[in-house]
């Protein structure tokens, strides 16, 4: 089998950037380990950034996001039973987020590549980038039973921190930083409509809680909790009785229970690998850089990996010059720690270690009233929130 590009992963970023490409004019092969129905439900981020909603209406896979998704103007803060609104397109000039899951991303990326794409195969496990070094790169991939080798002139490995992309970048040439936080996020899914129509991030003594949504009927909540923690050591009563006291105002607010339908812990850490381009392979999202969730930029990253891609080859298919495919990685990572010091700041902000004096008790409360307060520090969360521009 032969391809332009062999695309390691069908998560937002592959399939995204085999769409982009397909609009360039240029051919492309997704390689998927997992079944259609894992990838289309399989959950993960909810916010994405303005200009991930223009990129994919840019692309013609925004007509549900517009239809279905939740447009959000801004985020409350909770903080010593205060409540503060950060008001996105008040700060940034007018920008704002868009709530839509990542596995309804998949789904309508999905729709369109087998619609309208190139080949995109399912239970096609990637086994080896060979040659990623030289001008004919090729993906090993065991798919119905049977070895078959995919030659391309470009592969790019949006196949997450443990696939075999990162691994075809010999280790002398890598750096990775990286940080593991000692607590975690138990999270759940519930029936009930959202307590509130944006999303609430709250800093309690007890930890971090984080209100958030699915759909105007399915909410998504968070607890902070320490690493390792047991999800299914929490029963559902201790996890809504802990998140009302975590969410408690001054002023009467109440936080609506229901059934709760999922739980999970996710870990904390933030990593990155550099460089993300080796020869002709190119790293994107989570196989090149993790952040924590909290600054909901983990999705909306590997988009703009994908898209500075797809804008560097067409680049060079139109002009000859791989000016911009040579440039991939330090364009990409310039945004990349952008990123990670938002997320970090929001997490050093909103969460307290079990270990907090009452000094940096104090500090983040400090924090907190000054982006309350002073508008220059708001305008610096909303333009991070928001989203960094796509170069």
């Amino acid at each position: 089998m032969r391809t332009t590009v062999g695309i390691i992963g069908a998560g937002p970023a592959g399939l995204l950037l085999a769409r982009l490409l397909h609009n360039a004019g240029i051919d492309s092969v997704v390689l998927e380990s997992r079944d259609r129905a894992y990838v289309e439900h399989r959950q993960r981020a909810g916010i994405l950034e303005q200009g991930t909603v223009d990129v994919l209406r840019a692309a013609g896979a925004g007509e549900r996001m517009d239809r279905e998704g939740l447009r959000h103007d801004g985020i409350e803060l909770r903080f010593d039973r205060r409540r503060h609104r950060v008001d996105f397109p008040a700060l940034t000039g007018g920008r704002s987020v868009m709530v839509y899951a990542q596995t309804e991303v998949c789904k309508d990326l999905i729709a369109l590549q087998l619609k309208e794409g190139g080949p995109l195969l399912f239970e096609a496990e990637a086994l080896a980038v060979e040659g990623a070094g030289g001008d004919a790169p090729r993906v090993r991939f065991r798919h119905e039973g049977r070895e078959d080798v995919l030659e391309c002139s470009y592969v790019v490995g949006c196949d997450g921190s443990w696939g075999v992309a990162r691994k075809a970048i010999p280790a002398e040439l890598t750096r990775v930083f990286e940080r593991t936080y000692p607590f975690g996020w138990l999270g759940i899914l519930a029936d009930v409509p959202p307590s509130h129509d944006e999303l609430v991030y709250a800093r309690h003594d007890r930890g971090f809680a984080l209100l958030s949504m699915r759909s105007p009927v399915v909410s998504r909540l968070y607890l902070q909790v320490p690493e390792g923690t047991d999800a299914e050591a929490w029963a559902d009563e201790e996890i809504w009785d802990e998140l009302e006291r975590r969410f408690e105002t001054g002023d009467g607010w109440r936080l609506e229970r229901g059934p709760i339908t999922q739980k999970s812990v996710t870990p904390m850490r933030s990593h990155v690998h550099e460089p993300m381009r080796y020869g002709r392979l190119f790293l994107a999202g989570d196989a090149a850089h993790i952040v924590p969730p909290t600054g909901a930029k983990g999705l909306n990253l590997a988009v703009g990996d994908v898209v500075t891609f797809a804008r560097a080859l067409a680049y060079e298919q139109e002009t000859g010059s791989a000016e911009l495919l040579d440039a991939y990685s330090e364009t990409c990572l310039r945004r990349v720690w952008q990123a990670e010091r938002f997320s970090y700041e929001m997490t050093t902000l909103l969460h307290r270690p079990a270990d907090a004096t009452p000094f940096e008790d104090r500090i983040q409360l400090a924090r907190l009233a000054r982006i309350a307060g002073a508008r220059a520090a708001e305008q610096d969360l909303a333009e991070g929130y928001t989203g960094f521009p796509l170069e």
